[in-house]
Parts: structure tokens; sequence; C-alpha cells
């Protein structure tokens, strides 16, 4: 009964490290999670279905846009490497928050390098946890708490959504208005 509620969780885990991406991808099947590994933070951001526009001009437009055709894919849960060429898990982290889709994704940074500023500051930001590499099976086990949080907040939205949907779709504003109209024939 437990896996099956546990094998709903999708975690999307990044890390340029082959090595570390398999153990966590490992410790989180293992845990019975389904699991998306990838190599890159763009290629998570590709994955969650938003683009990097790094190379934008008007400063007024947002850094990261929908791309639609991968809306259907459900995160619960990222973690990702700390230190990673290109984009680090900390700019990762930053553009997930300030995504109005994802903001309510739960984000876990890890790193091999015990650095307590690094680590207040991906904290301060926004991210749930932050784990020292190697991850343990014991640090898999504190995800849990994190997705079901998460799922409780975009239930939440999703029904906030439905009742503004509800409200503007009243039948006053859904029929159309014949009252003031005259028919001739």
């Amino acid at each position: 009964m437990g896996l099956s509620a546990e094998a709903q969780f999708h975690v999307l885990a990044v890390d340029d490290s082959v090595i570390d991406r398999k153990l966590i991808e490992r410790l989180l099947k293992t845990s019975s999670y389904q699991v998306t590994a990838v190599d890159s933070g763009s290629k998570a951001l590709e994955f969650l279905g938003l683009h990097d526009q790094d190379d934008q001009i008007d400063a007024d437009i947002p850094s990261m846009s929908p791309d639609n055709h991968h809306q259907d894919v459900e995160v619960n849960l990222i973690i990702t490497d700390y230190c990673m060429p290109g984009m680090t898990g900390y700019d990762l982290l930053r553009k997930i928050k300030e995504s109005h889709v994802l903001k309510d994704i739960p984000v876990v940074i890890m790193s091999s390098e015990n650095e307590p500023s690094r680590i207040n500051r991906c904290l301060e930001e926004g991210a749930e946890e932050f784990f020292l590499k190697p991850v343990q099976l014991s640090d898999v086990n504190k995800l849990k708490p994190h997705m079901l949080k998460g799922r409780a907040m975009e239930d939440q939205s999703n029904i906030n959504k439905r009742k503004v949907m509800e409200q503007t779709q009243t039948p006053e504003r859904t029929r159309t208005n014949y009252n003031d109209l005259e028919v001739t024939s």
C-alpha cells in the first residue's frame, strides 16, 4: 500500500556527474519514486517545459517562457547538484522559484562541499533541504514530506483556480442577454 502511494511521486534529478546521478537515481527508485535524470540545469528547464532566454535584451521580459508541450509531465520534487558547469544548482533554484508555474515545486540542493554560506544562501532562496554528498538513503527518506507539502500547495492552487472559473461562469455571465433586443420579422 505504501509503495503505490510513493510511486505516484516524480522526482527530477539534476547532476553533471554520471556517478552521482546514477547514485541518486538508484536511491530514489529504491524508495519507489519515479525518476527522470538529466545532466544540466538547462536540460532540467527544458524538461520542465521552460527555456532559458539568456540572450534577452529587454529586462522587462521574464527570463522564463512556458513551452506547452511539456506541461503534461508532473514533477513533485527537483533534486539538483549545486556545482555544475553552465547553470549552477543555485541558478536553477532561482529560476524555478521565479517561475509562477514552477515556484511551488520543492527543490533540494546537493553538494560535496560543506560551506555554511552556500547552504544558507540556498535555503534563503527557497531550497527545502541541502544534502551533503554522497546522498544517503536516510536523506532520501526526508524528501516525502516536502513532496506532500508541494502537492498540497498545488491542490490548493487548483481549487482556487476552479473557484475563479466557477465565479466567472455563473449563469448571469454565460447566458446571452436578449432582454434589450427587439426582434422584428
